[in-house]
C-alpha cells in the first residue's frame, strides 16, 4: 500500500509585509513592523547602557555592561546595581507601560488625541497622590497606592460618563478633557491647603521624575507589566477589528463591549501604575504610539512597537535631561512635557487641515 501526502508552501510579498500558506495555513509576517520594533528594543537598551553609565560618576558603556555581567569593581557594582540600575529600570517599564496605554487608547476612541494625558487619567491619579500627601501624610507606598486608585476611578468615571450605548470617540476625548480639567482644579486646592513641605513634596512628585528611584518601584511596576500585557497582546486582534466599528466588529464575531472594558482595564492600570512609580510624566502616551504607527506604517494599534517607542523616548529624555542640565537634575517630565506640548501643537494642526476637527 503506497501512502502519498501532499503539501503545498507558497509565499506571497506585499508592501507590508509577506504572506506565507503552508497546506491552508496562511501567516503573516510584518517585516517592517518587526524590524521597526527590534531597532527600538535595540535603542532602548543602548540608551539604558549609556543612561546607567551618566552621573558625577561617569562609568564608559563597556564598563557598565561588563559590571551588568558581573565582572566590574566594588565600586561600580555598587553604581550601577543599586543606585542606578533601577532608576533605568523604572524609565524603561513606565515608558512602555504609557506607550501600551496611549495605543490602547487612541485606538478604542479612534482618535490620536485620545490619550491619557488628554483624558485625565493622569490627573486622576495625580489627585490620588495629593490626597495620600497632603491629607493622609502617607509615605511613598501609601502616595503610590492612592496614585493606582485615583487613576482606576478616573479611568471607571470617564467610561461611565461616556457610555450612551456604546463609547464613541469623540465623546471619550470629550468627557476626558472635562475630568481632566475638574481634577487639575482639585490638585491646584490640595496644594493650597498643604503645609509648606507637603507642597513641597507634592509639587515635586507632580512634574514627574525618575529621581531617586530604588527596587522599590521596580518589583511592583514589573509584576503589573508581566500581567496585563499579555493580556491587552491576547487581545490585539479584536482591539483591530474595534477600529473598523462597532458593527464591523459584531459581524466579525467579535465580543465588542466584553474587549473594550478588558483592554481599557487593563490601560488604566498600566497608566496608573506607571504614574505611581514615576509621577505623571507627560506626552510619551500620547507621542510614542503616533511614532510607532508612522514608523511601522501598519495599521491597528501597533501594541509592541508603541512600547519599545515610550520605553526609548523615556530613557533618552532622562539622559538627554542629565547631559544638558547636570547636577541641576532636571526632572524628566518638565523635558517630555515640553516637547509633548510642541508635538500636540503640531497634531492638531495638522488633524485640522486633514478635516478631522
Amino acid at each position: 500500500m503506497n501512502v502519498s501526502k501532499r503539501t503545498s508552501t507558497s509565499s506571497t510579498a506585499g508592501a507590508r509585509g509577506v504572506t506565507l500558506r503552508t497546506a491552508g495555513l496562511s501567516l503573516r509576517l510584518d517585516v517592517r513592523g518587526a524590524v521597526v520594533g527590534l531597532l527600538l528594543i535595540a535603542l532602548a537598551l543602548v540608551m539604558g547602557v549609556v543612561l546607567i553609565g551618566t552621573g558625577d560618576f561617569p562609568i564608559a558603556p563597556a564598563d557598565v555592561v561588563r559590571t551588568l555581567l558581573g565582572n566590574g569593581t566594588v565600586a561600580q557594582d555598587f553604581i550601577v546595581n543599586e543606585l542606578r540600575l533601577p532608576r533605568v529600570l523604572v524609565g524603561l517599564l513606565v515608558g512602555a507601560a504609557l506607550g501600551m496605554g496611549g495605543a490602547i487608547f487612541q485606538s478604542i476612541s479612534r482618535n490620536p488625541l485620545g490619550s491619557p494625558d488628554v483624558i485625565g487619567l493622569g490627573q486622576g491619579a495625580a489627585a490620588g497622590a495629593l490626597t495620600a500627601i497632603v491629607l493622609v501624610k502617607g509615605d511613598p507606598s501609601v502616595v503610590a497606592t492612592g496614585a493606582v486608585l485615583g487613576g482606576a476611578l478616573t479611568g471607571l468615571g470617564v467610561y461611565a460618563l461616556a457610555w450612551r450605548q456604546g463609547v464613541h470617540g469623540y465623546r471619550l476625548v470629550l468627557v476626558g478633557i472635562g475630568t481632566s480639567a475638574t481634577f487639575t482644579a482639585v490638585n491646584g486646592y490640595l496644594l493650597t491647603q498643604a503645609r509648606q513641605e507637603d507642597a513641597a513634596r507634592a509639587v515635586l512628585w507632580l512634574t514627574g521624575s525618575l529621581n531617586g528611584r530604588d527596587w522599590d518601584q521596580v518589583w511592583p511596576l514589573l509584576a503589573v507589566c508581566a500581567v496585563l500585557m499579555p493580556v491587552v497582546i491576547g487581545q490585539a486582534r479584536n482591539l483591530r477589528m474595534l477600529e473598523m466599528g462597532d458593527d464591523s466588529a459584531y459581524a466579525l464575531g467579535v465580543r465588542v463591549e466584553r474587549t473594550r472594558m478588558v483592554v481599557m482595564g487593563a490601560a488604566v492600570l498600566l497608566v496608573a501604575s506607571a504614574t505611581a512609580a514615576a509621577g505623571p510624566v507627560a506626552f510619551v502616551a500620547l507621542v510614542a504610539p503616533q511614532l510607532a504607527r508612522r514608523l511601522t506604517r501598519s495599521p491597528g494599534p501597533n501594541l509592541l512597537p508603541a512600547a519599545w517607542m515610550g520605553a526609548a523616548l523615556l530613557v533618552t529624555a532622562d539622559w538627554a535631561a542629565q547631559r544638558t542640565f547636570g547636577a541641576d537634575q532636571l526632572p524628566v517630565g518638565v523635558l517630555t512635557g515640553m516637547l509633548g506640548g510642541a508635538y500636540l501643537l503640531w497634531l492638531l494642526v495638522t488633524e485640522r487641515r486633514a478635516g478631522r476637527i
